[in-house]
């Protein structure tokens, strides 16, 4: 196997990820891997796979898709869309746009995964009263 073919795998893995194949994460990543997010990080298999275990809790419908890869030697750039529903936001769907750098071992585990998307953006500014203000916040810092 590739870095390429690893590559693909992982992508696969999470443009279908259900609950129910949470744990099958643990195949593509060290067992010391790191992951961390604008709200984690963490170390090791249990905390990776327990991100994506509150996450199936608290979102509904949670479904990534990748948009563009580019590898090079044993790092990757995946740039993705997050689509989820919430009962807070009235089931509408919304849409998180990221990416996420990987690095890979020799043996094409995951060691190093790190999203970039930005929380205000995509997520506070959404929010009704946190909204207004994270706005007037971003027009003042602009002016």
């Amino acid at each position: 196997m590739s870095h390429q073919a690893q590559l693909a795998r992982f992508i696969k893995l999470f443009e279908t990820l259900s609950r129910e194949d949470v744990q099958k994460l643990r195949e593509f990543y060290t067992g010391d891997a790191y992951f961390k997010d604008p709200f984690n990080e963490v170390r090791g298999h249990a905390a990776i796979t327990g991100i994506f275990e509150h996450m199936f809790k608290q979102v509904e419908d949670p479904r990534f898709t990748v948009t563009s890869s580019i590898l090079q030697d044993d790092e990757a750039f995946i740039v993705w869309d997050f689509r989820f529903c919430t009962e807070a936001n009235g089931h509408t769907e919304q849409c998180i746009r990221g990416s996420s750098h990987l690095r890979f071992t020799a043996d094409h585990k995951v060691y190093y995964h790190r999203d970039y998307w930005d929380a205000a953006e995509e997520l506070y500014e959404k929010i009704p009263m946190l909204g207004s203000l994270m706005r007037f916040l971003k027009r003042r810092v602009n002016a």
